[in-house]
């Protein structure tokens, strides 16, 4: 996936009311960008920072700007939620993800269970349905290990019952970790954060509830889905 203009350096000032961040660009403007993550962003927004933004000229927009990526070292965490799923959809539809390939159909955003909408449905001859649901991975607190999730997820844990369910209906289902980092290689879940949630995914794995983590190639042209990454609790 590549952004749709050239990302433009800065240093993040602060971000706040969560949908904004003030960043002071390298040509010394000093801009409010758009901040494509509701969640606590827990050690992915300090002040200080060396942040990507992404500039439009969308005149409906009243932002200018929308912040894509932070910058820690020689490592990029991609910090905009809504990408994951145009990420996992190239790697569907082009090189493929290990498990998961093979399958003539790949419907996006399809309504299963209780009120809920599955991120990819999956459809072959002679093969189970595979329920495919996607989420973003940034928190980190230890080296070389990524945490799902960095708050309490109360939508999360419904998609963890909603998959059980179909996991005893014979479907697969399956729950994709992709990791928005360059520093990671290895996957768990924050018991601390949400306990509610880790039980949730422990009674879905015993239910037949597969999973898949993967990692991120991150530059400021673009994300691609990476190699596979270890997971475990």
């Amino acid at each position: 996936m590549r952004f749709q203009t050239p990302l433009v350096p800065g240093t993040l000032l602060r971000r706040y009311k969560r949908f904004f961040a003030d960043v002071r660009l390298d040509d010394g403007r000093e801009v409010t960008a758009h901040c494509p993550n509701t969640g606590p962003m827990t050690s992915i927004c300090d002040p200080g920072s060396r942040v990507w933004l992404e500039p439009n000229d969308d005149p409906k927009k009243k932002l200018k700007f929308g912040w894509r990526l932070l910058q820690d070292g020689e490592h990029i965490v991609g910090v905009d939620t809504s990408l994951p799923n145009r990420i996992v959809k190239e790697a569907l539809t082009g090189p493929g993800i290990e498990g998961l390939d093979g399958y003539d159909e790949i419907l996006p955003e399809q309504k299963y269970g209780a009120n809920s909408r599955i991120d990819f449905l999956l459809r072959g001859k002679d093969r189970p349905d595979a329920y495919v649901e996607v989420k973003s991975v940034t928190l980190c607190r230890a080296a070389g290990l990524a945490e799902f999730p960095d708050t309490v997820t109360t939508r999360g844990r419904k998609h963890l019952e909603d998959l059980t369910e179909m996991a005893g209906m014979g479907h697969r289902a399956v729950m994709l970790y992709l990791v928005q980092r360059t520093d990671c290689h290895r996957v768990t879940l924050a018991e601390d954060y949400d306990p509610a949630y880790v039980a949730a995914f422990k009674a879905a794995k015993k239910a037949g509830l597969e999973v898949i983590a993967l990692g991120c190639q991150i530059t400021p042209d673009g994300i691609v889905a990476g190699d596979v990454l270890e997971f475990g609790i």
